[in-house]
């Protein structure tokens, strides 16, 4: 892989580019899930290509290959030189990448156990463990569970002397039970609604405890068939920590993605009200609210040793003491704000350019213990898991919908509710949050399935955040 790397860089700076870089990767997935007490899927899937980016004059090229031979190399490289040549009869702007990349190593996720050593028979048999233990609730009409195990490994090069080889590991999934009734149907999961996953191994999977929590989400789904609606109004909410990851991914995390803001990036989820100007201007938050963007947090979903440009991972504030202070960056969208990269490109495969995307955009914990926090709510409602979603194109005016919802009176959670909505306007919710829960409650999350342009992308990114509340939200459906 080496040597097909440095093979490519030659090529294509002898035909003209005056700036390349290679990304060959070998990835393999493997995917298991049941279905009332069913093998209902199974999955390995391997894949092996690579994707040469070349720069001439200030136009781009792209142009990729599964023929990984050195024929193919030479030909590909030449091709995205000829693509760049094209797109240089549209004038652009300068394209400045800014210091040099010259990063050399090599990282591997810490794994105890690697997830391809374990054998399909025992990633089944944790699901349909699970799932035995749902069907036992008569009111569940639909038990099911997914495992998946994913492996990247990586070459990447550039022509500033850049060599780096990266070997990533993903676990994870979920489990859920699904209750229905004549007019109702209503869903729990767990860990989350979208299947949690992180950079780890087997271990990552062992540690959620399905079976254990079994139970709980199949008579959790069972009772909110005949839970309360709802209620309509403004109240304190307090949401927990897997449904702020969400709110974190939407109303934090995209917006604060640079070539969003400057247009270069529209497709698929819009743009962002967060302008250059905002940039240590704005009000974002209350003076509680700080978060960050990293790349080396443990078992982050957004964590690696280097991003798609070559750049080292790093840690990155977005917004401190409630103030915007930051962006998710590349190479050259920093360069034309005056910053240095905070290494946030990164490609779903060997096909695909490298896009800006968050890595583990994360709340920094407070001081609160949970139930402290419902002790001093005198009137609210706690939600959790997310069941739907929606934001606008400029990531301001939201609605989000939650599995589950407790109301809480005189500082206790009281009737179950279910069906639970709350929307907002992204700075005034968080100028909102009057109180973040400590390190004991807080939890990394990883979303697997965050899209991003066209063709989509679809990329891991990862959130870490504790119980928080905010006042004054709307809840329910308003009329």
């Amino acid at each position: 892989m080496k040597q097909l790397a440095l093979r490519a860089m030659d090529t294509a700076t002898s035909k003209g580019a005056r700036y390349a870089d290679v990304r060959l990767i070998e990835s393999r997935r493997e995917t298991a899930g049941v279905k009332d007490g069913k093998v209902d899927a199974l999955g390995d899937f391997e894949s092996l290509g690579f994707g040469i980016r070349v720069l001439v004059g200030d136009a781009w090229g792209f142009a990729s290959s599964a023929d990984v031979t050195e024929a193919e190399i030479d030909r590909a490289a030449a091709l995205a030189v000829e693509i760049a040549r094209a797109s240089a009869l549209v004038p652009g702007k300068p394209v400045d990448l800014g210091p040099p990349i010259k990063s050399t190593g090599n990282y591997i996720t810490p794994v105890e156990i690697d997830p391809f050593s374990v054998g399909i028979e025992a990633k089944l048999g944790v699901l349909l463990d699970a799932d035995r233990i749902i069907r036992r609730n008569t009111g569940v009409k639909v038990s099911e569970g997914r495992v998946i195990s994913v492996r990247h490994r990586k070459t990447f090069a550039n022509t500033e002397k850049a060599l780096l080889k990266q070997t990533i590991y993903e676990s994870g999934d979920t489990i859920a039970a699904t209750a229905v009734s004549n007019n109702e149907i209503q869903v729990r999961s767990y860990p989350d609604a979208f299947g949690c996953q992180g950079t780890a191994g087997w271990e990552y999977i062992v540690n959620k405890k399905f079976v254990d929590n079994a139970e709980r989400i199949a008579s959790e789904a069972v009772a909110l068939i005949d839970a309360d609606v709802c209620p309509s109004g403004e109240t304190s909410l307090i949401l927990g920590s897997s449904q702020l990851a969400l709110q974190i991914h939407e109303s934090c995390g995209h917006p604060a993605e640079l070539d969003r803001v400057y247009g270069t990036e529209a497709a698929f989820a819009g743009r962002s009200f967060l302008t250059t100007d905002k940039l240590d201007a704005l009000q974002y938050g209350s003076p509680l609210v700080n978060l960050t963007a990293d790349s080396v947090c443990p078992t982050g979903l957004g964590t690696f040793g280097w991003d798609d440009e070559g750049v080292a991972a790093s840690s990155t504030p977005l917004v401190r003491g409630g103030e915007f202070s930051g962006y998710l960056m590349s190479r050259e969208t920093a360069t034309q704000l005056g910053r240095q990269t905070n290494g946030c490109m990164r490609a779903d495969g060997w096909n695909r350019i490298p896009l800006i995307r968050m890595t583990n955009v994360s709340l920094e914990p407070g001081t609160w213990a949970l139930e402290d926090l419902i002790a001093d709510t005198a009137e609210g409602i706690y939600m959790e898991t997310n069941r739907s979603w929606s934001i606008d194109d400029m990531r301001l005016n939201f609605q989000f919908g939650t599995e589950i919802g407790y109301e809480i009176k005189n500082g206790k959670r009281t009737r179950l509710l279910r069906n639970c909505i709350y929307s907002g306007i992204t700075p005034e919710f968080w100028n909102s949050c009057d109180a973040i829960c400590n390190e004991k409650d807080w939890k990394l999350w990883g979303t697997p399935n965050c899209g991003k342009g066209e063709p989509m992308q679809v990329m891991g990114t990862g959130h870490g955040t504790a119980p928080a509340r905010f006042r004054n939200v709307r809840v329910g459906v308003l009329r």
